[in-house]
């Protein structure tokens, strides 16, 4: 091999390496989806004493993660606060709090619009969609970052929800 070819490959060499370490050092997103049924722990609601049936609920709900990702398998607590119109708008919100069983913590914030729509029964049916996002975390979690769509439906029992996670997760570890 004459000099040439030698200078020619070393800046060829330098940069494969680069490139290696930055894909090995970056983090990879990764899709994910969630769910998780909570049940009232503590309650405190504000009825409006108008006729409208206007109330606030703050709520504190535990459930257990199950799904795809990182988070499958963490207990999970809701700190919402709900305000809802009966038939006319909701505006809930809140964080849970996904908590590994080595306790290892994400926080992830979330907001939801509640839209009712006329049912096939002819009575309204609320429809509750919006987002969440990674907003902290703590132990092999630290610097998680993710957002993504939020659905929450009735289950059979009149105070639990199921929370529907959809979205990406991107792990600073990976």
């Amino acid at each position: 091999m004459n000099s040439r070819n030698k200078t020619s490959l070393f800046p060829r060499l330098v940069i494969a390496a680069t490139f290696c370490t930055l894909v090995n050092g970056a983090a990879l997103a990764a899709s994910i989806k969630i769910e998780t049924v909570v049940s009232p722990k503590e309650l405190i609601r504000l009825d409006f004493a108008d006729g409208s049936k206007h109330f606030v609920a703050l709520m504190r709900r535990e459930g257990k993660a199950t799904g795809q990702g990182v988070l499958s398998g963490a207990t999970v607590t809701e700190y919402g606060m709900h305000d809802i119109q009966p038939g006319i708008a909701a505006e809930p919100r809140g964080y849970l709090v996904f908590t590994l069983p080595e306790g290892d913590m994400a926080y992830v914030k979330w907001v939801v619009r509640g839209v009712f729509v006329t049912g096939a029964d002819g009575k309204p049916r609320l429809l509750d969609n919006g987002v969440w996002e990674v907003v902290g975390s703590t132990g092999k979690l630290k610097g998680l970052q993710g957002a993504g769509t939020l659905h929450i439906k009735r289950v059979s029992s009149p105070n639990d929800r199921k929370f529907i996670l959809e979205g990406e997760l991107i792990s600073a570890t990976e």
